[in-house]
């Protein structure tokens, strides 16, 4: 027996310590090299850790939830199992079954199985745990994306064709319904859900933003009729079977503009250091809703985009926030952020900063209503502004005026696209 210890590595960035996550193994394991073993989540992002050697897995340390420090005992591989696997001896490998057993005629099972992969299965972190949870070898499974990477629609038809070629039980005649069911167990009056991962991650930092940030919230109602009545127009006007366009990235050229004249508003806070850093550029968060929790994936340099290459970045960036395809840059480096609930939008709310920014611009349902117009009393599509600003460094009067500067864009698109 050769055991090799591995301890967590540096993850970069000046990390001391990550959460586990997941882990991909357990004792009795048997691995090869650079397959995934655990994931871990930093302050930074969720990473897979690779196996530096391949053999059988005696111990691991840590349990989901558990924060382990860097270079402190993570996984303990029998190197020796390992060699001994790779020449077909290992003990706790099965044999392949015999012809006589394989001669029942049922091919459907031969046809689940993918030809054997080498080396690292290239997928996302969401679909290794949800493979894990079933039980699935992610080497027997075909990948349709780039490279053969695994999607999602790759690993439910391998679960599908795998149910689909189980045995199916023979039937028997009906038996008689007895004269009376045993008492159902009771649903649990409790359940614990252990916080860890990204929604630990999420909870601490709206914990911090909350704690720490003395929110000024403004709410302002928007007659957007007549933005209603461009979008619909463009919308008419672009390519058959293209996107679309939705309130999003008008808001956010409005934004754009806006910011303009009050540069105070797109700004980090270095609480360290005690400094405010004013940004020329407009890197807009755009909150995201996940299977995982609420990301803020990132357009950088907005203010160098126009309408529609606004709607496609912001539309590219939310899907890879939501398949966790978006890189470390791609969530990180947001100087301001809007966010939305969409149809679910409510009349107002009372969005958290996005830290270390000093702002956040919430966008709320779109309904008609009817509104005092020229004297006369019209049905008008209205939207409410919900927003949050760091009142020590955005005063009250300004946060006012910059939503009432966004209103008069939105209330009249045509000067969103105005130079001056």
């Amino acid at each position: 027996m050769s055991n090799y210890v591995f301890k967590l590595p540096d993850l970069g960035e000046g990390t001391v310590e990550a959460e586990i996550v997941g882990w991909r193994v357990k004792p009795g394991d048997t691995v090869a090299e650079d397959d995934v073993i655990v994931e871990v989540m930093t302050e930074k992002a969720a990473v897979e850790v690779p196996a530096p050697v391949g053999g059988r897995v005696v111990s691991t340390t840590g349990t989901p939830g558990d924060m382990v420090p860097v270079g402190a005992e993570l996984i303990v591989i029998d190197t020796g199992a390992g060699r001994a696997a790779a020449a077909g001896t290992s003990p706790s490998v099965p044999p392949p079954p015999s012809a006589a057993a394989g001669s029942n005629g049922n091919g459907a099972v031969a046809q689940v199985a993918a030809a054997p992969r080498t080396g690292r299965v290239a997928t996302s972190p969401a679909i290794r745990r949800r493979a894990h949870e079933a039980g699935i070898d992610l080497q027997q499974v075909a990948g349709s994306g780039p490279n053969g990477r695994i999607v999602a629609k790759d690993l439910e038809a391998y679960a599908a064709q795998r149910s689909a070629s189980a045995p199916t039980p023979l039937r028997s005649a009906p038996k008689a319904v007895p004269a009376a069911r045993p008492a159902e167990a009771a649903a649990p009056a409790t359940q614990e859900i252990k916080v860890i991962g990204l929604r630990r991650l999420i909870a601490q930092r709206m914990s911090e933003a909350k704690r720490n940030i003395p929110h000024f919230a403004y709410v302002e109602e928007l007659d957007i009729t007549e933005l209603e009545s461009l979008r619909r127009h463009l919308n008419q006007k672009a390519q058959s079977g293209g996107a679309t366009l939705t309130y999003l990235p008008f808001l956010a050229l409005a934004l754009v503009r806006v910011l303009r004249q009050f540069p105070q508003c797109n700004a980090h806070y270095d609480a360290e250091r005690g400094v405010l850093i004013r940004h020329a550029a407009v890197h807009l968060g755009v909150a995201t809703q996940t299977p995982d929790g609420l990301k803020v994936p990132v357009v950088h340099n907005a203010q160098e985009l126009t309408l529609w290459q606004l709607a496609a970045q912001m539309r590219r960036v939310s899907e890879a926030a939501r398949t966790n395809k978006a890189t470390r840059e791609e969530l990180s480096g947001s100087t301001i952020t809007i966010t939305s609930l969409g149809k679910l939008g409510g009349i107002a709310s009372t969005p958290i900063i996005n830290s270390p920014e000093v702002a956040i611009i919430g966008v709320n349902r779109a309904v008609e209503r009817p509104l005092v117009v020229h004297g006369a009393v019209a049905v008008r599509l209205t939207m409410n502004l919900s927003s949050s600003f760091d009142h020590r460094f955005v005063d009250g009067y300004d946060a006012a005026a910059m939503i009432q500067a966004l209103k008069e864009c939105l209330e009249h698109p045509a000067t969103i696209f105005l130079d001056t």
